[in-house]
């Protein structure tokens, strides 16, 4: 089971007249590198918040909004009674001292205006309020984990053919393989020829020769190497975790067997073929780099 980093979660609730709106959105990278938004008034929990989010979403580039919308007025902003009472008061004494008429209107506008008859408290977040839009973030994560987990399966149906391709290819070779000793072997005896002779050539040498140019072209283990790399990673693909980066060293190893193959091939066709599954690797670590 693979998953992709790629990945949208939301989920909304009603909590203390608040409407509380979690978005996480997620694209790869090579490690986790998160981005987190949210109002001042819940600062507090940003670490927390970081924490469950690396826990449940591991890695890949991952943006946290938290969202709120007042669904009743509410105002952290308090008249101080007492001390409009005691400036209203004093400044009628002061006015009253010095015979100066004023109104009552007149004598409010003024006492509003003195320091310290609003007062801005701050309220103290609520953890039951808290817990509840806690939930609400994880369900934003399980809604982004099930959207990974569906481009994870287009994912792997896309890697599964682009190895199979590459086995196919694979195969293709082997009706090239007795073509290429006769080749290997006619060229060499062509050289002798032409260089010593037909009648000065040493056949148990010519032989020796033979062998030896045979072993350096031979492909055999190659072949063998990228069969079980192929396999390995289908193998990966199918197990219960998702794994991208083993996928992506797996298919650096295949990289390294298909170069090698078509450095040995000697042979046109071969090589034609050792394009093909380059372009097929291409793909798969293209693809490799999203998978979780």
């Amino acid at each position: 089971m693979i998953k992709s980093m790629t990945g949208f979660g939301k989920a909304t609730a009603e909590v203390n007249n608040k409407k509380i709106s979690v978005e996480i959105k997620s694209l790869n990278s090579k490690q986790a590198d998160m981005f987190v938004r949210m109002p001042s008034f819940y600062k507090e929990k940003e670490l927390p918040v970081r924490s469950l989010i690396n826990k449940e979403l591991e890695r890949g580039k991952i943006e946290f909004n938290l969202y709120v919308e007042l669904l009743a007025e509410q105002s952290s902003v308090n008249l101080n009674k007492d001390l409009f009472k005691k400036y209203y008061t004093e400044l009628k004494d002061v006015l009253a001292d010095l015979n100066e008429a004023t109104t009552n209107e007149n004598l409010v506008s003024i006492v509003a205006k003195m320091p310290d008859v609003y007062k801005s408290e701050k309220s103290e977040l609520d953890e039951t309020e808290w817990v509840e839009i806690e939930k609400t973030i994880k369900e934003a994560i399980i809604a982004l984990d099930n959207f990974r987990r569906d481009e994870g399966k287009s994912l792997l149906e896309e890697l599964t053919l682009r190895i199979n391709n590459i086995v196919s290819l694979l195969a293709e070779v082997e009706q090239y393989d007795e073509e290429r000793i006769t080749t290997v072997k006619e060229r060499i005896s062509n050289h002798l020829k032409e260089a010593v002779g037909e009648q000065n050539i040493n056949n148990d040498r010519f032989e020796q020769e033979l062998i030896f140019y045979i072993e350096k072209f031979d492909v055999t283990e190659e072949k063998t190497r990228l069969t079980t790399h192929c396999n390995y990673f289908l193998e990966t693909l199918n197990s219960d975790i998702s794994e991208g980066k083993k996928l992506g060293f797996i298919s650096q190893e295949i990289g390294r067997e298909i170069n090698t193959l078509g450095s040995k091939a000697n042979h046109a066709d071969i090589q034609k073929i050792v394009v093909k599954m380059k372009d097929e690797l291409e793909k798969i670590k293209e693809q490799a780099l999203n998978i979780l």
